[in-house]
């Protein structure tokens, strides 16, 4: 028999495209009774109304946090503040934790406080942590008070961390046990609980003031003999994290160990919370995303319905710098306006060597910045890689160089313009190269994100420098 309830991205959309149906329904049929006359019209369009709210409430009802939170992704800002109304209060906390930044700031905006403390009361400490810096301060004020003493303490030791340190993505939520006890017992106490902690692979070992001592699997507790002694099977090096750990660094750990969850301890050894694989997925994710929106020149993640004045602000800076490198390359071309007028093929031909740069330049800087987000490179290595990616673009310069010459020849039947062009090319791809390496590690010495306008800048670099190079081998060599 099929999963009814999966949730693959196939039944996402289609779970999308019925709640746009319920909703332009709704619609629809209000227009036509509204446009009914008659003495019941007021109650038909009532009844209508709440006939449709209920199957669309039920709908909602039926998903999962995660499939509602990609629904009002998908919505436009009026539906979705309708499709937030009809969210069961209980399921708010959990949804505002799925949906992403820009989005969760519309949903709150649309909230009074009594309704965002309803939510966040039914997170835990580390949930909150998460949703705190997009709530009004005078409502984390209000919502530290209704915490008791352990969750008020857990909420700022996790508030205390950056948001890319361990210690803001532990989670507080787990299980700890003795080692001077048997299997039997574990698994009798285990079963004193309702249900275990999400993600629980292993049960934490601690002493009596909370040192860690080791893990035990759960498959060891499940195969062992009941008789064994934790301390006997437990393994007494996993591996851990300090809470002041990058972030991105644990992620890599947990890819490479193929780990589910794993203890975080402090600088003496106690255990202050667990990670777990869901917080590594959904920092991974983010991470991907902020870079490719850095690539791009976007300050941070914008909501695709948001307001027009909200989307210029987020872009206006890098577009900016993208006008004065596009104004600087368009004066490096005026310097060469007598050239170009005396030799026409300059101006088609220059468009591409500026753009196979481009390209090169690119291709360059994706290496590098993954490298340097996968933790494979260091400011340190430049030299090397310098070499090796310069290396690169002569092999391919001179190659593609020699198709462009030969293809530029076929055209215009000028020798000398054809090896001007393969010249330029294999120059510019060069500094493509050499920008490209560059770039991202002087921003990462500096201490900014290597990503950050990266494919902004060589674009510019390498348009400037490639109308730069062709036209001034040109003015040299052919006028």
């Amino acid at each position: 028999m099929p999963d009814l309830n999966r949730k693959s991205p196939e039944s996402l959309q289609d779970r999308l495209e019925q709640v746009q149906e319920l909703l332009s329904r709704q619609r629809l049929v209000e227009g036509l009774v509204h446009k009914q006359e008659g003495q019941h019209q007021e109650l038909v369009e009532h009844l209508v109304h709440q006939q449709n709210l209920v199957k669309l409430q039920r709908k909602l009802d039926e998903l999962h946090p995660a499939d509602v939170a990609y629904i009002l992704e998908s919505l436009p800002l009026g539906e979705r503040l309708a499709v937030w109304q009809l969210v069961k209060v209980e399921r708010d906390g959990e949804i505002l934790l799925e949906v992403s930044d820009a989005v969760r700031e519309t949903l709150i905006a649309d909230m009074d406080s009594h309704e965002i403390i309803a939510a966040a009361n039914s997170l835990d400490a580390d949930e909150l942590a998460d949703l705190a810096p997009d709530l009004p301060r005078d409502v984390v004020r209000e919502l530290m008070d209704t915490l008791d003493a352990q969750q008020r303490d857990r909420l700022k030791s996790a508030l205390s961390y950056d948001e890319d340190q361990v210690g803001a993505l532990m989670d507080f939520d787990m299980i700890t046990i003795r080692d001077d006890v048997s299997l039997e017992v574990v698994s009798r106490y285990l079963r004193r609980f309702d249900a275990l902690p999400d993600h629980t692979d292993k049960l934490f070992v601690v002493d009596t003031e909370g040192l860690l001592k080791g893990v035990l699997p759960i498959k060891k507790l499940l195969v062992g003999s009941p008789d064994d002694m934790v301390i006997d099977v437990m393994a007494d090096d996993p591996v851990v994290f300090d809470p002041a750990d990058d972030a991105g660094e644990a992620a890599q750990a947990f890819e490479r160990y193929d780990l589910v969850s794993a203890p975080v301890v402090d600088t003496l050894g106690r255990l202050c919370g667990r990670l777990t694989i869901d917080e590594m997925v959904d920092y991974i994710r983010e991470e991907s995303e902020a870079e490719v929106l850095n690539a791009a020149g976007l300050r941070e993640e914008e909501d695709i319905f948001a307001s027009v004045w909200k989307s210029v602000r987020n872009r206006w800076a890098w577009l900016a710098v993208n006008l004065c490198t596009a104004l600087i390359a368009s004066r490096v071309i005026g310097l060469f306006e007598n050239a170009i007028e005396q030799l026409v093929a300059l101006a088609a031909l220059m468009p591409i060597v500026a753009g196979i740069g481009g390209n090169s330049g690119n291709q360059t800087i994706t290496m590098i910045v993954r490298g340097v987000a996968t933790g494979q490179v260091q400011v340190a290595h430049g030299k090397r890689l310098l070499r090796k990616e310069a290396s690169v673009a002569l092999i391919n310069g001179v190659f593609w160089g020699v198709v462009l010459a030969g293809i530029a020849y076929a055209l215009y039947g000028s020798a000398p313009l054809a090896i001007v062009l393969m010249s330029a090319m294999t120059l510019n791809m060069l500094l493509a190269a050499c920008m490209g390496v560059f770039i991202p590690l002087i921003r990462l010495r500096l201490g900014g994100d290597p990503a950050l306008g990266s494919s902004v800048l060589i674009t510019a670099i390498t348009d400037s420098g490639g109308f730069f190079i062709f036209l001034g081998l040109a003015t040299i060599f052919l006028l």
